[in-house]
């Protein structure tokens, strides 16, 4: 092949070399059929074989969302059973330190998505706003941005996407889509722009309705407080000017505030709980019940239809978020309340995924992931009844900064025959590591223009080396750094330092309890000298390490305190701040003639 200069395919070379001796010479049983073969390859053009170790993957990307790392078996849970999740491990590989690049949903699937800490894509914000609040946002994936749907598309690949999206729609208008999936690579959607919310059930605990009805209720009383103090002043003879506008009009203020604080649920059914298929609104409101089976359905069609060319499909679930919406055959099923029902459906509709896949042939040729955008929501809560997942011995939960149990994740790798089954890996991983391997398994490159964060994953998956490529990681919540953590490989030690905690409510508890989420500036502890943990020991940060409990403590600190402000990423513009992350009504996607949304075309 080198010396006629013709690109021959492995397979072709492998054999050739099976009509050799083991000096390379051909056996005389197969001189003539080798001269025939070499006659062949040299009048046609080359070709390239279809070896599943070495031809390009099928990727299957499965996301939960709001999934603890302590709810799953493989994982260590007893109680709540997960048969299939489990069986993904025993075939493939488990990580036991993957990371999410943020403890909340929309910055961390902006870097599942790019491969990037979401402050270098401007997925975040500094004001409090942390994820995106509405459909009709103007806020959302910057369409500079390169995700590995966008650059797999590009090299031949049918891309999908089925489920949670929660990265934005539109920038000027309802139609414009500068963010919706479709612009970022992706041929087809069947989902929620925004996501699952306790909002879309009336139910609790809520996102935004009852905050917002609070709000409403407010300013309609300070109202008609005003007009009853104006009216008092006019008729006491205090006041002398045209009274009665005033009052009139400030009492028309009250009535509509407070009606809206009467109607603000309805408006957020429909703003905000939909269905779109690509561009077109398909279902407004979302019918709850329903929403399950239709995206099963929809992404086996979607394996079974794609099955003859390489496909990406991501599966983004909306289990197990608030309001746990659950089927019949699943509740009350589970040792843990609606949460665990919920989590055992979720585990169930792997299961089925991955059957659709083994149906049609697929698996061995499919690269299957599965993790949850971050970890569990501590805070989930109706009254007594606990809402949120279990993030295992890890301290903290979703929203908490850099707090392990709010970035380990579950993450598992399936690849028959190329990634060894049952292998666990220890080292530390980020989400951000799927994108250059999902890339470059695809046959596409890392955009040279602009730092990906992320880093190649096959080496560490396949055994070819021992250790991650991650060697420093850093936790923001928000802008503002929280945490950073060091592998420290000479010594096998991983070593992190927290800079800023939140405080947690009631003293002594474990979570921000009373608050949908903690805070990441405010009511926080700045920590100097710095918290620091050996996770290697101390996986649970219980034990603060101190001068005199670590003789490397000064060492340690400086060094990780040189790498955060080396590695201090500028601000880009803020996608997530309070101009871009309030309802537009001019945005607001809608099935008919706005304000007369409604529909179910998924009938």
């Amino acid at each position: 092949g080198q010396l006629l200069n013709l690109p021959i395919a492995p397979c072709t070379l492998n054999y050739l070399a099976s009509q050799a001796g083991s000096d390379g010479v051909p056996q005389k049983t197969g001189v003539n059929r080798l001269a025939a073969l070499l006659g062949v390859f040299l009048s046609l053009e080359p070709v390239t074989c279809l070896d599943t170790a070495q031809s390009r993957p099928n990727f299957l990307l499965l996301l939960a969302d709001d999934l603890g790392i302590g709810d799953v078996g493989c994982y260590g849970n007893s109680t709540i059973r997960t048969p299939n999740i489990d069986r993904l491990a025993e075939g493939g590989v488990r990580l036991t330190q993957h990371l999410a690049a943020e403890a909340v949903c929309t910055p961390s699937r902006a870097a599942f998505l790019t491969g990037r800490y979401p402050i270098r894509s401007g997925m975040t914000s500094g004001n409090g706003h942390r994820v995106l609040q509405w459909a009709a946002g103007s806020g959302g994936l910057p369409p500079e941005e390169i995700t590995f749907a966008k650059i797999l598309k590009e090299q031949g690949y049918v891309t999908g996407l089925i489920g949670k999206w929660h990265l934005g729609l539109n920038c000027h208008s309802s139609s414009d889509h500068c963010h919706h999936p479709l612009s970022h690579g992706f041929q087809h959607f069947l989902g929620m722009p925004l996501g699952m919310m306790g909002d879309c059930a009336g139910a609790e605990p809520s996102e935004k309705r009852v905050a917002l009805q609070r709000r409403l209720h407010l300013w309609g009383q300070a109202c008609a407080l005003a007009a009853l103090t104006l009216a008092a002043g006019r008729l006491t003879r205090l006041l002398r000017t045209p009274w009665w506008m005033l009052v009139l009009g400030l009492a028309a203020l009250a009535a509509v505030f407070l009606a809206a604080s009467r109607h603000v649920g309805d408006l957020i059914i429909y703003a905000d709980c939909f269905l779109m298929r690509n561009h077109t609104v398909t279902q407004q409101p979302l019918r709850l019940e329903r929403v399950a089976g239709l995206m099963l359905r929809e992404a086996e069609t979607f394996l079974q239809r794609h099955k003859h060319r390489p496909f990406l499909l991501f599966v983004s679930f909306l289990h197990v978020h608030v309001p746990l919406v659950t089927t019949a055959d699943f509740r009350g099923r589970s040792l843990h309340g609606p949460y665990g029902d919920n989590v055992e459906e979720l585990d169930w509709m792997v299961g089925r995924v991955l059957r659709a896949l083994d149906r049609e042939g697929l698996t061995d040729n499919t690269l299957v992931y599965f993790a949850s955008d971050h970890g569990g929501s501590l805070e989930s809560r109706a009254g007594p009844v606990q809402l949120g997942g279990w993030n295992g011995v890890y301290r903290g939960g979703k929203g908490m900064g850099g707090w392990e149990g709010g970035i380990r994740v579950p993450g598992i790798f399936r690849w028959p025959g190329v990634l060894p089954a049952g292998r666990v890996v220890d080292e530390p991983t980020s989400m951000m590591d799927v994108f250059p391997t999902v890339v470059l398994l695809g046959g596409g490159a890392e955009p040279a223009d602009r730092v990906i964060d992320g880093k190649n994953l096959m080496p560490l998956l396949q055994g070819e080396t021992p250790h991650s490529d991650h060697e420093f990681l850093l936790h923001y919540c928000e802008v503002f750094l929280h945490a950073a953590r060091w592998v420290q490989r000479d010594r096998g030690r991983v070593w992190k330092v927290h800079f800023m905690t939140p405080n947690f409510h009631p003293e002594g508890a474990g979570a921000c309890y009373g608050s949908k989420v903690c805070p990441c500036i405010g009511d926080v502890t700045e920590h100097d000298p710095p918290l620091l943990f050996d996770l290697s020991t101390d996986p649970g940060e219980t034990h603060p390490l101190t001068p005199d409990s670590e003789p490397e403590f000064h060492a340690v600190v400086g060094r990780l305190r040189q790498e955060a402000a080396r590695y201090s990423l500028s601000q880009v513009h803020q996608q997530l701040g309070s101009i871009y992350n309030i309802w537009r009504p001019w945005l607001q996607p809608c099935c008919g003639e706005f304000p007369r949304c409604g529909c179910d075309l998924e009938e």
